[in-house]
């Protein structure tokens, strides 16, 4: 399965009942929209759920916005209807909650073939089986579920997420061996600015490529942390011209602000800025 190379800055819940909500997802400005049919349906709607997001497919409208549908656990009484009614509204991602292997994803995807998956990464097996799930060949990223992680691990809340720090670095570090895009776990204070923006700067820091929110007005944290800043692009402009010049004059590193700048650094730099032209593409459509 091809590496996600486009931004997931910003990974939006949207009720898969709430037709208002589907709706005003349209002109929202996310990344992505993650089409819930699991924890944000309730059981006496979750059939109805299934109806209620075809029809929103079928009219379509969601823009350059990668569409993504949750559905229900295949050990639910709703997974294999969902998985087969998500399939039929042909989205660009279908995403699995609570994967414990990849025999897992490997059941979901002799249901809905060839459609991409993410994992949603929320259990202690999960958190052992993080490298054997990266590598399923269908997988292009894995979510965390830290409300469902802290719950089994029966963690106390702490700001700094010390007690999910392993698991988060497992994910990480499964998720980067194996080329997927990994999405940090969702805060829930969504009227909290300033701690959103502490935990999505953590998140950033620790190589998430973006955050899952619950609510539209987290949009523009989450946005512009998972964002290169201009100090980060114009810095990444004078690495590689720095070093550009130094290998003309037959060096193999240069120095900017003092630092030496060698071929990785370079490699970085060049991500930087692929990640802005992406970023102002997106923002283009």
């Amino acid at each position: 399965m091809p590496k996600i190379t486009r931004p997931l800055r910003s990974v939006l819940y949207i009720p898969g009942s709430k037709m208002r909500a589907l709706d005003k997802a349209r002109t929202l400005a996310c990344d992505a929209i993650i089409f819930d049919l699991e924890d944000a349906v309730t059981p006496d709607e979750k059939t109805a759920a299934r109806e209620t997001l075809a029809a929103a497919f079928a009219e379509g409208g969601y823009g350059a916005r990668l569409r993504v549908i949750r559905i229900n656990g295949l050990d639910t009484t709703w997974g294999y209807d969902d998985a087969r009614a998500a399939a039929a509204m042909k989205p660009d991602v279908i995403l699995l909650p609570k994967v414990n292997s990849p025999a897992d994803l490997e059941a979901l995807a002799e249901i809905t073939g060839d459609i991409p998956l993410w994992a949603m990464m929320e259990t202690p097996a999960g958190m052992l089986n993080a490298p054997a799930i990266a590598a399923h060949r269908q997988l292009q990223a894995m979510v965390m579920g830290t409300n469902d992680l802290a719950k089994d691990l029966q963690t106390r809340f702490r700001a700094d997420r010390l007690p999910l720090m392993t698991g988060l670095g497992l994910c990480v570090l499964a998720a980067k061996a194996h080329d997927c895009a990994i999405i940090d776990g969702v805060f829930n204070a969504f009227k909290d600015d300033d701690g959103l923006k502490v935990e999505c700067d953590q998140g950033r820091d620790m190589g998430f490529d973006g955050k899952t929110l619950i609510h539209p007005a987290q949009l523009d944290v989450a946005n512009a942390a998972f964002s290169p800043s201009e100090a980060e692009t114009e810095l990444a402009r004078r690495q590689i011209d720095a070093f550009e010049q130094a290998e003309a004059a037959g060096q193999g590193v240069a120095v900017v602000d003092g630092k030496i700048i060698e071929n990785l650094h370079v490699a970085t730099a060049r991500e930087t800025l692929a990640k802005v032209k992406a970023i102002a593409a997106l923002n283009a459509e």
